[in-house]
């Protein structure tokens, strides 16, 4: 089976080295069995970029006439990826041609930006860094985010979240092409869980105003301000100068989501740094965070987050309740 791993430009070494890892790795379960390893590595780059190198690997150059089985998008800092985007346009033309003649596509983190800059995801699930949400649903409006998942895949298209969830798209990309068997081998000899069905609660909601519109800036300015306080929406903008219709507009066209779901992740994450950082009652995070009803603040942050207060603070501070 012919396997490309793209040489992107900006392309995070530890992502490349990830892949080669485990695909190297369930090579040798086959070779230490006396069977013949299952896949061939080419590490691909374009004419254009410059040629980087890994131990034991050559880079050779994406050719139009070399057709792949199955390639692999490394991810890039997910704070760099509108430069990454505009370096790797190249490859666009590449990968299209590349799917229509079988291959299947699969990318990690934020590589999916490069996926979806090719179209191929419009119409189909993909996810990416936690943290790059917003951003990959205000450039790929076509392509159904499901920001929550570990991974996703459709018509031979895959992807998988941030960081270590690389691993279990791998672990997938195994159980599909070798075996269910070959997966759980590697993933024992990963320390992989094959159960994480979610990777929220790895997120920080971190929103950008480095977007010029001056208007909704001074909007999530604001929300920041009296996120705790403010009952309502309309509180919170009525400074703002421009129609609700109109700032509810702009406001979701720049950030991808509205102003209401604005201001509850704002609450959440404000309750999450409380439960990671603060000797805070559940009681006292829900009322610091802007909310007044136990239940529907247990609600909305096992909606958002994936697991309640009480596991979230377990988890991530160590402190029992």
């Amino acid at each position: 089976m012919q396997i490309g791993i793209l040489l992107t430009k900006g392309h995070r070494l530890l992502s490349v080295a990830a892949l080669l890892d485990v695909l190297e790795t369930a090579n040798r379960f086959y070779v230490e069995e006396g069977e013949t390893a299952p896949f061939t590595i080419d590490l691909l780059h374009l004419p254009e970029h410059e040629c980087i190198t890994y131990p034991g690997h050559n880079a050779v150059q994406a050719d139009a006439d070399n057709y792949y089985d199955l390639l692999l998008i490394p991810s890039f800092t997910h704070d760099g990826v509108g430069e990454a985007m505009q370096a790797n346009r190249g490859w666009i033309p590449w990968l299209q041609n590349q799917y229509r003649e079988g291959a299947a596509l699969a990318s990690f983190c934020t590589g999916a930006f490069v996926l979806a800059a090719t179209g191929l995801l419009d119409g189909k699930p993909a996810t990416t860094h936690i943290n790059a949400e917003a951003s990959f649903a205000r450039l790929f409006p076509n392509v159904l985010l499901q920001a929550e998942a570990v991974v996703t895949e459709k018509d031979r298209i895959y992807t998988s979240g941030g960081a270590t969830n690389t691993f279990h798209l791998l672990m997938l990309l195994l159980e599909v092409y070798c075996s269910r068997k070959v997966a759980v081998k590697a993933a024992k000899v990963f320390s992989i869980d094959l159960d994480r069905n979610r990777q929220t609660y790895f997120g920080t909601f971190m929103p950008s105003q480095d977007h010029g519109d001056d208007l909704v800036k001074q909007a999530q300015e604001e929300i920041k301000k009296k996120f705790s306080t403010a009952n309502t929406i309309e509180e919170l903008i009525i400074d703002v100068p421009a129609s609700r219709r109109n700032l509810v507009r702009r406001f979701k066209q720049v950030t991808g989501i509205t102003p209401i779901e604005y201001l509850q992740k704002t609450r959440i994450e404000a309750a999450k740094q409380m439960l990671e950082q603060s000797r805070y009652s559940i009681l006292e995070v829900m009322l610091e965070s802007g909310y007044n009803d136990l239940k529907t603040f247990r609600t909305l942050f096992k909606k958002t987050v994936g697991m309640t207060p009480k596991m979230y603070r377990e988890k991530f501070s160590g402190q029992m309740v």
